[in-house]
């Protein structure tokens, strides 16, 4: 077996192929501009609202949805697809899947709602994407620096190998 076979130890799907473990992201703004940011109860650092797909068939924007209401309490209805990234495999880590969205912006009253998912979340605030970009985990601040970068050049969804841009791709 080799170290990129070990990586997909235990990664099958129920027809037997390769299963990717995929999750969803979600780029949450205030009204002011200003990011979401998570601080997880469950690991280090800053992170931004998302998690795992659910192996029920559910879609990358249903997950994005669904995380950030279960994490925050807000209901994300509009979004675009900011940035696919291929996390690469570990031994016995398999390759995986994230998806970034970026969505509406949210009113002040309805920041001013946010419930946080207490055994998930232990704090949050909304920051300017620059001090964002200092508070995140490395793999998540790559996602999202180059997401952000693709956003301000109006180029659209970006594809990315570990967070960064990959030269040749274009959206």
């Amino acid at each position: 077996m080799t170290d990129y076979d070990a990586g997909y130890a235990g990664a099958l799907a129920w027809d037997g192929l390769p299963g990717i473990p995929a999750s969803a992201g979600a780029l949450v703004w205030d009204d002011s501009g200003r990011l979401l940011l998570l601080a997880p109860t469950y690991k280090t650092g800053w992170t931004i609202p998302g998690g795992v797909m659910e192996s029920t068939g559910e879609t990358p924007w249903e997950a994005c949805r669904r995380e950030v209401y279960e994490e925050t309490g807000l209901e994300v209805t509009r979004g675009r697809l900011a940035a696919v990234d291929t996390r690469p495999a570990k031994p016995r880590k398999a390759m995986g899947l994230r998806f970034l969205f970026d969505c509406e912006p949210f009113s002040a009253e309805a920041v001013a709602g946010v419930v946080v998912q207490a055994e998930e979340v232990r704090e949050y605030r909304f920051v300017e994407p620059e001090a964002a970009l200092l508070l995140l985990r490395p793999a998540v601040r790559r996602r999202v620096a180059s997401a952000l970068a693709a956003r301000a050049a109006g180029t659209g969804c970006v594809y990315l190998q570990d967070g960064m841009p990959v030269e040749g791709v274009s959206a």
